[in-house]
């Protein structure tokens, strides 16, 4: 069954195509509800210049470094672009234009205008693109522009997003909107109120094993041809609104809750080491011990939500045979865990959060606050497993081809082909919920 924030995600088109058309509405200026504008309708106070740069490089680059660059592509910047009558112009060439603030999770409306020839796209936190060009560009049909705007062009061939669902590009001489959703790496697009892009991951085109950043600026591409922005709004989502939009995509209707938010029925192993506190699991501090749902799986993708109190340390048990230390005798422990803190601080990468631990490395950086309920999905499936954060994939490994151990210690488990999904304790009051499992062939 669909929640009713899917059934709002849906009418959101329609109510902002109402907002910004309402009588007396001025484009430019009157953000919908729980939106601010990006461009003031004056001048370019808020944005910088940018343009094709690793936003990881570039963060890693030096105070005075990044100010000099920052001044450098901003002069050359303020030379192509300009507000006129609400509107910010460019006239298809120079840097792009980048906000000055970095976002995480948002909703992101505007609205283009450009012209024959154009080929221009948005930025999502510093990462090509949500494509723009002209759909009648004979030349560039062996790109994809017969297609249309909205895809992520970017992404690898064949991949999800990297062309666009359906052909939704008005006439030249019309306005186009687009609404942009991004949660995690996970991006949706509505082009002229009509998706064509569904919560498809965006490809890191400047590393395509790590994911794209946490955080980001939103930059204006420009690339050739005359381009006109208007009613540029953007909308940070936090981290609950987040984790319902994550939970509501998917094979919903195939996933089978697990635990019932009010006891333990249907688990086994050291539950007395744990409690049920306001609908979810809870580690009982000072005890661990892992338990498990009572019933095998072989390939699964399993959804849940946890949260961490500083420090916090636990685990997810994968193909757990029902005893023995998960880490080792199941296929794997995959690590939940307050990576941050620096009580962590010298630990092995293979040790830190959703880490198939001691076997391979996840990629860090993309837990929310403690104190706030993460969402995670874990795949597994033969002999990968793939651990989804928040959004974004920070695990993708085939544990057979794997042969090194941390301290040398063997994990006689990790080719187990089924067993038990659960969580391994470790002492710390982590707690999860709305725990749901799918099975796969």
């Amino acid at each position: 069954m669909k929640t009713p924030h899917f059934f709002m995600l849906q009418l959101l088109p329609l109510l902002t195509a109402i907002a910004v058309s309402l009588p007396g509405a001025s484009h430019g200026k009157d953000a919908p509800p729980g939106f601010l504008p990006l461009f003031n309708g004056h001048n370019l106070e808020g944005w910088r210049g940018g343009e094709t740069f690793d936003p990881r490089k570039y963060s890693s680059l030096p105070p005075e470094d990044r100010a000099k660059q920052d001044a450098e592509w901003s002069a050359d910047m303020a030379k192509h672009w300009r507000a006129e009558g609400n509107e910010l112009v460019n006239d298809g060439q120079g840097k792009y234009a980048t906000t000055v603030k970095d976002y995480g999770d948002f909703e992101l409306l505007l609205e283009y205008k450009t012209v024959p020839k154009a080929d221009s796209g948005v930025y999502l936190r510093g990462c090509p693109q949500v494509q723009i060009w002209d759909y009648t560009d004979e030349a560039r049909f062996k790109h994809g522009a017969d297609k249309g705007s909205g895809g992520l062009w970017n992404n690898s061939p064949g991949t999800p997003g990297k062309d666009p669902l359906v052909r939704a590009d008005k006439p030249f001489g019309e306005w186009n909107q687009l609404r942009i959703v991004m949660v995690g790496s996970r991006v949706s697009v509505w082009l002229n109120d009509q998706p064509v892009v569904k919560h498809a991951l965006l490809e890191n085109c400047y590393d395509r094993k790590t994911p794209v950043p946490a955080r980001g600026p939103v930059q204006l591409q420009t690339h050739g041809g005359e381009i006109r922005w208007r009613n540029l709004f953007i909308r940070e989502i936090g981290c609950d609104e987040a984790n319902r939009i994550l939970a509501d995509h998917g094979e919903t209707e195939e996933f089978k809750r697990i635990f019932n938010g009010s006891d333990l029925e249907g688990w086994a192993g050291f539950i007395g080491n744990y409690e049920v506190k306001d609908g979810s699991i809870v580690c009982k501090p000072g005890q661990g011990g892992t338990i498990y749902f009572k019933e095998q799986f072989t390939n699964f993708v399993a959804r849940f939500e946890f949260k961490l109190p500083p420090g916090g340390n636990n685990g997810l048990a994968i193909r757990y045979p029902g005893e023995g230390n998960t880490a080792y005798v199941g296929m794997c422990e995959l690590q939940v865990l307050d990576s941050a803190h620096p009580k962590y601080a010298k630990l092995d990468p293979r040790q830190f959060h959703a880490s198939a631990y001691g076997m391979v490395a996840a990629h860090q950086g993309y837990l929310h606050p403690i104190g706030r309920w993460n969402f995670q999905e874990v795949t597994v499936s033969g002999s990968t497993i793939r651990a989804e954060l928040n959004g974004t994939l920070i695990l993708d490994a085939d544990l057979s081809g794997v042969t090194k151990f941390l301290g040398d210690k063997p994990h006689p488990g990790k080719d187990r082909k089924a067993g038990y999904f659960g969580f391994a304790g470790h002492d710390d009051p982590v707690a999860f919920r709305h725990v749901d499992i799918r099975a796969l062939p």
